[in-house]
């Protein structure tokens, strides 16, 4: 979701006080001829990687704070790209650092110095530039965009350095190489932004780049399955006992495919089940009731279902249905398990499985003690795993 460009008299002095931070990080450098000792060193240096490779991969930047994954956009930027996973190929960032951040604006790191502990503050910033040759684009600096830092003014003086942006950032768009997009740990890059700084916007304790590694982008599971793949049973290991549910993909193709997906990537784990009304439904699968209410990294695959309503089954106890809002198009993650025959349901709810197996771990999930409402459970009912069956 882009928000608008409009910004208020804080907002514009925060962008201009980014790009001058940017500017910042080059000015030691600036008419210097590049450092070969920041270049990665020879014989170390992996192949060159093709942009149709590019397009099928991610860098995962793990940090004292925790991991994130960006993609790339190899038609954008491919010398920017293929510089960016040679360099994380051969280890060049393990051990650097985020050394200038913006609070909920921009976090900035890379620079082979920061490795060597003595390097003076003052040099934070200059090493690692005048490397690469501009690749100006059209992609706006939005909320997870990846770019090359440079020095203003100066061109091809981006090099291994780069920024990622916490919130939009429109002065900086057409002025630096954008060549990434967050796709994974955005809530990291937000925590690393709100870290300690001075006066001059530097980290009081840099925030460690443990690795940067390439990997293959995360498939969305069971997206091309066929029906006969995707006729499966799954196990809900729950805090009562376990439940065996039959998917029935004859019935609702897509909510199989949208729960076997929910399920591979780990999604439900830890959730709970926060509705209970006996003699009615059993319902569980809100991201709300996740241990901390993380963010999981197949939100993204998270997404409203068209109907599939039947005639033909029922919402009989134990059948598997899918709950929504008023609007037939709102279902998602949250399901039900029916305790009772519920003859309103039929026909307006996508009935897409049924329970087989743990009809006494049903029976203990319906007599647990709610609270005033008469539909909250009193103690957490966890929904520890959720696992296809072998």
């Amino acid at each position: 979701m882009r928000r608008s460009l409009l910004r208020s008299p804080r907002q514009i002095a925060v962008c201009r006080g980014i790009v001058l931070l940017l500017v910042m990080s080059g000015t030691v450098a600036m008419g210097q001829p590049a450092r070969k000792k920041n270049a990665p060193p020879p014989g170390v240096e992996a192949p060159p990687v093709s942009l149709q490779e590019a397009a099928k991969l991610e860098a995962v930047v793990t940090t004292d704070l925790g991991a994130f994954r960006f993609e790339f956009f190899p038609s954008q930027a491919p010398k920017h790209i293929q510089a960016f996973i040679r360099n994380a190929r051969a280890g060049f960032y393990n051990g650097s650092a985020f050394h200038r951040v913006v609070s909920r604006g921009i976090i900035q790191g890379g620079d082979p110095l920061l490795k060597d502990p003595r390097t003076p503050r003052s040099r934070w910033g200059s090493g690692g530039l005048n490397q690469l040759p501009d690749e100006l684009n059209e992609i706006r600096h939005v909320r997870g965009i990846v770019s090359t830092a440079r020095i203003q003014g100066k061109a091809n003086s981006g090099g291994v350095q780069f920024f990622v942006c916490v919130s939009d950032q429109p002065a900086l768009d057409g002025q630096f190489t954008a060549f990434g997009q967050v796709t994974e740990g955005i809530e990291v890059v937000e925590q690393i932004s709100l870290v300690q700084t001075d006066a001059a916007e530097r980290t009081v304790n840099p925030v460690r780049i443990t690795s940067v590694t390439i990997e293959p982008v995360r498939e969305e599971p069971f997206k091309i399955a066929t029906t006969d793949e995707m006729r499966r049973e799954v196990i809900l290991r729950t805090s009562v006992g376990d439940m065996t549910l039959a998917l029935d993909p004859d019935l609702a193709p897509e909510h199989v495919r949208n729960f076997l997906n929910l399920v591979q990537t780990g999604w439900y784990d830890r959730t709970a089940f926060h509705r209970i009304v006996p003699g009615f439904v059993v319902q569980g699968g809100f991201a709300g009731t996740r241990v901390d209410s993380k963010p999981h990294y197949a939100d993204k695959w998270v997404h409203n279902l068209a109907p599939e309503f039947s005639q033909v089954r029922k919402h009989i106890r134990g059948a598997l249905s899918m709950a929504r809002t008023e609007d037939p198009n709102s279902a998602s993650t949250s399901f039900f398990i029916v305790l009772a025959p519920a003859t309103n349901l039929d026909g307006k709810y996508t009935i897409f499985g049924k329970l087989v197996d743990g009809f006494e771990t049903l029976d203990k999930l319906e007599k647990v003690a709610r609270g005033p409402d008469g539909q909250t459970p009193i103690q957490r009912i966890e929904l520890i795993e959720a696992v296809i069956k072998p």
